[in-house]
This record gives C-alpha cells, structure tokens and sequence, in this order.
C-alpha cells in the first residue's frame, strides 16, 4: 500500500468554495476569476515572501514564491487575511504548474491563483496577477486546449509579475521559458513586467523592446548580498 506523509494528502478545502467567486467576473471556457487591471501602477520596491511578511513596507509587495504548503492556509481560509492585505500590495498567489501534471492540474492551479487574488482584490487588496504557465498545453491553442489558460483571469495592457526563480535552471527549461514569455507578450500586450528572480539575456533580451522589465532579486540571493 501506498504510503503518505502528511505533505502528500489532498487538501479537501481546496479554495472551490462558491463564496470566492460571488462578484467576480469570469474568463474562457473554464470560467477563471478575472483580477482587475488598477486604474494607475503602483510599483513595488520589493517583493517579499508571505512567510516574511512581517518585514515588508507598505511600500513592498508581499509575493508567494515559496512551497505552496507555506501559503495554503490563504487557499483555505482567505477571509482570515482580508484585513491583514487590505490596502497592501500582494501577487496573486504563486500556485506549481509543473509541465509533467495533468492538464487538468494545471488549469486548477491557474484558477487558484486568480479566484484566490480576484477575491483579495474585491476586498481592497492591490492586486498584481502573478503570470504562470506550465506545459505548452497552457500557454498555446491546441486541440486540447481552446484558450491560453495560463493568461485568463489577467487583463490585458496591465502590470503583471512572473518568476524565473527555480524555472531556468536547464537549457530545457530556459527554451520552454521563453516560449511561454513570448505567449504572454502576444496574449496579454503588457505595460509592465515585475520578475521575480534572474533576467538572463538569453531568455529576455528579445523582448525588452516590447516592454518593461523591473527585475527584483529573489529573497535568498538579496539576503546574501544579491548572490544568486
């Protein structure tokens, strides 16, 4: 018998439930939450781990690039923190699109991160869509696929943030990358790029005509003296 450890098990309270979405405007066949796009730019000055959110200003933002299990009890119980992120700067949370999933993981795991930040932003929260895509199956159109997942529930023209953090390691993963940046230039037309983690030019340099790119270090690397 398979054995698990308590990290394994599924959560049953997994963020489905209806009250999330009561208000929300809602995009593409699989109906995701759409976050706003503000009526001016705020700009971080950085981005901050939800596990150190003590030490961010109201001038960071607090981010979710760590293990999904750090965060879940926002997934669970999001109304604990309404008032806690009113009026501060948060990324919609940062939930693993692993390209070896299931695509059906992978399009929940989209629908998390905007139900989770759509319903923060009604609540008064400055929300920037976190932008995350998986296998080419979310990033591209394909037989399985009549829309880019990845980039619905996110206006397009806005600010948004993506993380490079633990994504490019391998010559694979710097290709399939960028191709899924490249996507969202053409999907989404943004004004603004928040990333979070290293810009190498290989990845980036084909498109920083196209945008603005403002590059935040990871939280390690800037607690080490910007080593990444």
């Amino acid at each position: 018998m398979m054995k698990f450890n308590k990290n394994d098990r599924a959560i049953v309270d997994d963020g489905m439930s209806s009250k999330l979405i009561e208000g929300a405007e809602l995009d593409g066949p699989w109906g995701i939450p759409i976050i706003k796009k503000p009526s001016k730019y705020i700009i971080p000055e950085n981005l901050v781990p939800f596990s150190r959110r003590n030490r961010a200003s109201e001038k960071d933002a607090i981010c979710f690039h760590e293990y999904d299990i750090v965060f879940a009890d926002v997934l669970i119980h999001p109304e604990k923190y309404v008032n806690e992120f009113r009026g501060r700067i948060i990324l919609s949370p940062d939930f693993s699109l692993y390209r070896n999933a299931p695509f059906g993981t992978q399009i929940l795991n989209v629908y998390r991160n905007r139900v989770i930040g759509a319903y923060f932003q009604r609540n008064g929260a400055n929300v920037i869509p976190l932008i995350r895509w998986g296998s080419s199956l979310t990033y591209s159109i394909s037989a399985a696929s009549s829309a880019r997942v990845a980039f619905l529930g996110a206006e397009k023209h806005g600010i948004y943030a993506i993380s490079t953090y633990g994504c490019i390691k391998t010559k694979q993963d710097k290709v399939v990358f960028k191709a899924g940046l490249k996507a969202m230039i053409e999907t989404l037309e943004p004004e603004i790029v928040l990333v979070y983690g290293s810009m190498p030019d290989e990845v980036f340099k084909d498109f920083k005509e196209r945008t603005i790119f403002i590059c935040y270090p990871n939280w390690i690397a800037k607690r080490h003296g910007g080593k990444h």
